[in-house]
């Protein structure tokens, strides 16, 4: 694993655009399984039952169930290591910006500002019917006595913003990513399965540009065959060490 960091460092200082794609494995570290491991939320609810844009329709009170039990979830959770490590480095140059399929929000509590949410995020609310936002704070204190949420304004249901099974992932998340690819020479692919479309295409994108893919996961991933360098490590751990590696050095570009 050091010789890879040492790679993955040198090309991350070398590199004029880098930026980060993660997945659910970087916020496991931060108390939030990943949705389809033991224990995460599709093992309590069916997710074609509760987390579909049909569901949003003709089943609010279930679908706001599993929010509220989601909520429990991701309200308790802190950055970890990683998501501060990723922070570091954009707040001194060394990445561009964070595309994230999560939805906890962590990225930008620990630091980051230039995150692109590919699925959306629990810190924002708005009601379905006439598009007024609500404090998402409000969203913590909802009991079962109290869904689905409704607005005050037309009585329609108030959602997350963020993308349900049949939703398209948002034009602004898919342009903004799609630019990072086009300039990048480094992505940095981060606990993720490579398994959902369509953020799995943007290191392919990069490579075929002639750029670099730096791999970090505990176990293979669709982009294993493809990465130049492949750190096996939790991404809690490899990161801040990539981090001090690459900041190490000032910055000379």
């Amino acid at each position: 694993m050091d010789e890879a960091l040492c790679k993955a460092a040198r090309l991350l200082r070398n590199a004029r655009h880098a930026f980060a794609l993660t997945g659910a494995g970087l916020s496991v570290a931060s108390g939030i399984p990943d949705f389809r491991s033991p224990g995460g939320l599709w093992s309590r609810h069916d997710p074609m039952e509760v987390a579909t844009a049909e569901a949003l329709r003709f089943a609010p009170r279930r679908v706001w169930e599993f929010l509220v039990d989601a909520l429990a979830t991701l309200r308790q959770a802190k950055p970890n290591p990683g998501h501060v490590a990723l922070a570091r480095l954009e707040r001194e140059g060394r990445l561009e910006a964070v595309v994230t399929q999560n939805i906890d929000g962590l990225h930008q509590t620990a630091g980051s500002r230039h995150v692109i949410e590919f699925h959306g995020g629990i810190g924002r609310y708005y009601c379905m019917g006439c598009g007024r936002e609500y404090d998402p704070a409000l969203a913590y204190r909802l009991t079962s006595r109290d869904i689905p949420w409704l607005c005050d304004a037309c009585g329609q249901m108030v959602r997350p913003d963020i993308v349900f099974f049949g939703e398209g992932i948002p034009l602004d998340a898919l342009n903004k990513s799609d630019q990072l690819a086009l300039a990048a020479d480094v992505i940095v692919v981060a606990g993720t399965s490579g398994e959902v479309a369509p953020a799995n295409h943007l290191p392919e994108a990069v490579k075929a540009r002639g750029g670099v893919i730096v791999e970090i996961n505990l176990t293979e991933s669709t982009f294993s065959d493809l990465a130049d360098v492949r750190i096996v490590a939790p991404a809690e751990e490899a990161l801040p060490v990539l981090a001090d590696l690459v900041l190490s050095q000032p910055l000379t570009r």
